[in-house]
């Protein structure tokens, strides 16, 4: 069945609401960690799961995107049909950049008529999670589906998020509606909903066809969970398969986070600091790949005047340095260096930022490249902050790229 499966992995968003991190990129190439991108752990999904034919429908500022893609997933071998393939938009079917996740697909179609695919999974690039595809595949198949949704639990105040559906007894979905205002319950809980995660599997003919009728549809916003599915429930058989049913091929911890925002992007992050973290990217046969710059070890040393530098409960990638500094629950990217006496706590630092002597950091997201001068305080004057940064609704202060303190 593996054989017979096209992936398409959607990763053309905007993703205005993580700006100004997305200023320069596209939302699934936002890093992630300290050493990741979002994409890396569907993709890493993909991989675990044996799937080896994958398209990825690049949009918005994909740059970064497709070096990342080529720099960390050129892994599989064209001459046995294997590959992970950028596609951005070609405008075969007219003049049009992709307008919702069915028209992304429409235009590529002629890719998928000549996959010799029987199946079609459609993933996004932008989410959380661990997931093993081929158990939703197999369940797919098992119950004779025409399409399968994967789903999951969700508090029914958190359901206007999603799309929303219902079953019967044979997991077949009999109602389905996007971010409904008056979400439904569960027959058996009526504190919680059954939400889509917007991982679909199509038979290809059906797949095609649906496009194809949705596109000469004047009144459709070409959008799965707006526009198809809805239709789709009352003319086929829909399954709905349940996440965190992987069969034992990866821990069922049910982690799935849409890190679209700000502040759920800061707080998954920070769900990695816990004691216990309710993602394990420590287990040894599903691990997360990524794309490694070759750098030294990260290590603390002493400062100028022998002060010691003090880390707790932080993840540092390699190339970091604390000299004589202070990093608390926090998150250090790749060649990040922390001066003597500065302080962070509870931030996320990309790439080579340098954080000068005696400055502190709290709630802070700082982006690649820039130095923090010494002495200045962010994250404890929201409406200083506010001046100059990007602050959520949560209080997270956000320093764009390449920011240059001189300018304030």
């Amino acid at each position: 069945m593996i054989d017979k499966t096209l992936t398409i992995l959607l990763a053309g968003g905007v993703g205005s609401r993580l700006h100004p991190l997305t200023e320069d990129r596209a939302k699934p190439a936002v890093p992630y960690g300290g050493k990741y991108r979002i994409i890396d752990f569907t993709l890493s999904n993909c991989l675990h799961s044996g799937l080896r034919r994958v398209l990825v429908l690049t949009q918005y500022k994909s740059h970064s995107l497709q070096k990342h893609l080529r720099d960390g997933w050129s892994i599989f071998n064209p001459e046995l049909h294997e590959y992970i393939t950028p596609v951005p938009p070609q405008m075969r079917m007219g003049r049009n950049w992709y307008c919702g996740t069915a028209d992304a697909i429409y235009q590529n179609l002629y890719l998928l008529e000549r996959s010799e695919a029987d199946f079609v999974l459609v993933l996004s690039g932008d989410h959380i999670y661990r997931m093993d595809y081929l158990s939703m595949l197999e369940f797919h198949r098992e119950r004779h589906a025409d399409a399968t949704v994967a789903c999951m639990e969700v508090p029914l105040d958190e359901g206007r998020s999603f799309g929303i559906m219902e079953t019967n007894a044979s997991h077949q979905i009999v109602d389905f509606q996007e971010k409904p205002h008056d979400p439904r319950p569960l027959a058996d809980d009526p504190a919680r909903a059954l939400a889509s995660m917007g991982i679909y599997v199509f038979s290809l003919p059906l797949l095609c066809e649906l496009l194809r009728k949705d596109h000469s549809d004047e009144l459709s916003t070409h959008d799965f969970g707006k526009d198809l599915l809805p239709k789709l429930i009352h003319s086929h058989t829909v399954a709905a398969y349940r996440f965190g049913g992987e069969r034992g091929r990866v821990s069922c911890d049910r982690y799935w986070r849409d890190v679209g925002t700000i502040d759920a992007y800061f707080q998954s992050n920070m769900d990695l600091l816990e004691p216990s973290p309710p993602i394990n990217l420590y287990q040894p046969n599903w691990p997360i790949r990524t794309y490694e710059p070759q750098v030294p070890p990260a290590r603390t040393i002493p400062g100028p005047t022998g002060k010691q530098g003090e880390l707790t409960n932080s993840m540092l990638a390699s190339g970091v340095v604390i000299e004589g500094g202070s990093v608390k629950y926090s998150i250090l990217s790749c060649n990040v260096r922390i001066e003597e006496s500065a302080c962070v706590e509870c931030s996320i630092l990309f790439e080579g930022v340098t954080v000068g002597s005696g400055a502190q950091l709290r709630n802070c997201i700082v982006d690649k490249f820039v130095q923090i001068p010494a002495g200045v305080r962010i994250g404890f004057d929201a409406a200083k902050d506010a001046e100059h940064f990007a602050v959520s609704e949560g209080g997270v202060v956000v320093i764009p790229k390449q920011f240059r303190f001189e300018s304030i």
